[in-house]
């Protein structure tokens, strides 16, 4: 591999030199480890890296397409997992002091499901401690330090997934897991210009995954393009009777197609113009330009409005309440002081004086706001808005504007909050950047379990923009 180009390749122009043996699997899996030393080390994007596996994993897939046996489009291609997803054999820290030496004798699905698939695990990327699951204010709040962006070292990465999107960003994969409770795929495939599909509430399996809030946690690609995150979740997704929340086998089930997406029905696309009370003009000039493109491209474009609702509030109680849950052997052992985000060594203990009372009460009114948030769907494809409201912004351990306790990057009226807490399909893509180039994203949102018709969406665009084909000189 003598430039680093290839390392940008998508998995499906991966798999076809791989294929045609003009790669090897273990070529590709040494360059990349080689790269996640050197450049993954100076961003923080992993806590482990797992070259034995890697190259064994490796050495079988070449084995196999030699003598003919296909496992599909993963078949020998490098990613990374988020370091809450169990490992067996290997360290699974969730970021955070109390469980940096944990690990599982155990596979999570989506790495059995891997394993079968002939995909090949480079490493587990870094993460926010606890995935944010007991509150954090910066992005220094991780076992492993801060994860830095590969656009400009100086800024975040953002969201619990920061390493999965160094890795994604920087090339130290083909693509990597992320992990979404409210918006933490969507956030650093934003500011790293990466893909990153956070899909329906039950669709990839969360077994063997750490839990912040069991209504409301998904694991999702974050990849080059939109087609590499359907390709991903065309093995990741699936029923799992070991996950209670997991959609039926009979249920709508997701099967990918690569029919060009420019066939059958034209797109109804709403242009969200109520989210985000502020932000830089240049995500909302990128995404009024993503619509003429939706448009020349055939799809009809129309201003809307989300209903109101309190959103984001019903989010951020139910994840307070049944992070609390989650966390409650390291809250009542006293282990939260060895968080390092000072919000985070308190927060649990704030959580738990909610009461069940208060949980049934935000449940009820959220039922409501899925049905409302659904009934957009009877006159939209999909509705598309910034990911969020700023590109990436720089590292700093402490923010003197914010207030006591404030969540870092929360806005009122985020996309994030509502497709999150009703458990819709979103997918974050690159569609342009700011003066400073760094990368903006806009988030594409679809009815709960339509990810085809966000997939759809999303390829639509990157097949008429080269946005997604653009990555940082490293």
């Amino acid at each position: 591999m003598p430039s680093p180009e290839p390392y940008f390749l998508s998995i499906r122009e991966q798999g076809t030199a791989l294929r045609e043996g003009r790669l090897s699997a273990v070529a590709l899996a040494k360059a990349y480890l080689e790269r996640s030393r050197t450049v993954g080390t100076r961003l923080n994007a992993f806590v482990t890296l797992t070259p034995d596996l890697a190259l064994e994993q490796a050495a079988r897939a070449d084995a196999e397409l030699k003598a003919g046996h296909d496992r599909g489009p993963l078949h020998g291609i490098p990613y990374a997992a988020k370091d809450l997803v169990a490992v067996k054999g290997y360290p699974t820290t969730w970021g955070a002091v109390p469980y940096a030496h944990q690990s599982f004798d155990y596979n999570a699905t989506v790495i059995e499901r891997l394993n079968q698939a002939g995909a090949v695990l480079i490493g587990k990327a870094a993460m926010i401690e606890l995935a944010g699951g007991l509150g954090y204010t910066n992005g220094y709040a991780s076992l492993t330090g801060a994860a830095h962006n590969p656009w400009n070292p100086e800024c975040w990465t953002c969201g619990s997934s920061s390493g999965s999107g160094a890795v994604v960003a920087a090339g130290l994969a083909s693509w990597a897991i992320g992990s979404d409770t409210r918006g933490s795929i969507l956030c650093p495939s934003s500011w790293c210009g990466a893909s990153g599909l956070r899909p329906s509430f039950g669709r990839v399996s969360r077994y063997g995954s750490m839990a912040i809030a069991y209504s409301m946690d998904k694991l999702g690609p974050m990849a080059r393009t939109a087609e590499d995150c359907a390709l991903a979740l065309s093995v990741l997704a699936g029923h799992d009777p070991l996950d209670h929340d997991s959609i039926p086998a009979g249920a709508r089930a997701f099967v990918y197609s690569d029919t060009d997406p420019a066939q059958g029905p034209p797109l109804r696309i709403g242009r969200l113009t109520n989210v985000y009370t502020g932000g830089d003009a240049g995500t909302a000039q990128a995404v009024d330009e993503a619509c003429r493109v939706f448009e020349k491209a055939g799809a009809t474009v129309e201003d809307c409005e989300f209903p109101d609702g309190p959103f984001e509030e019903a989010a951020e109680l139910t994840i307070l309440m049944e992070a609390a849950s989650s966390f409650q052997q390291l809250i009542h052992s006293g282990h939260c002081k060895e968080l390092t985000d000072p919000l985070g060594r308190i927060n649990g203990y704030v959580s738990e004086q909610f009461s069940a009372p208060d949980y049934l009460h935000v449940q009820r009114v959220r039922t409501f706001l899925q049905r409302t948030a659904d009934s957009v769907f009877d006159r939209y494809s999909v509705v598309i808005s910034p990911a969020e409201p700023t590109a990436a912004q720089p590292l700093k351990k402490k923010d003197p504007d914010d207030e006591p306790g404030k969540k870092f990057h929360m806005d009122r009226r985020a996309p994030d909050g509502v497709s999150s807490l009703c458990g819709l399909p979103a997918i974050s893509v690159p569609c342009g950047f700011s003066p400073t180039r760094l990368p903006y994203g806009m988030q594409i949102m679809g009815r709960a379990l339509d990810d085809a018709t966000v997939l759809k969406a999303a390829r639509l665009f990157q097949t008429h923009t080269d946005w997604h084909q653009q990555h940082p000189s490293i």
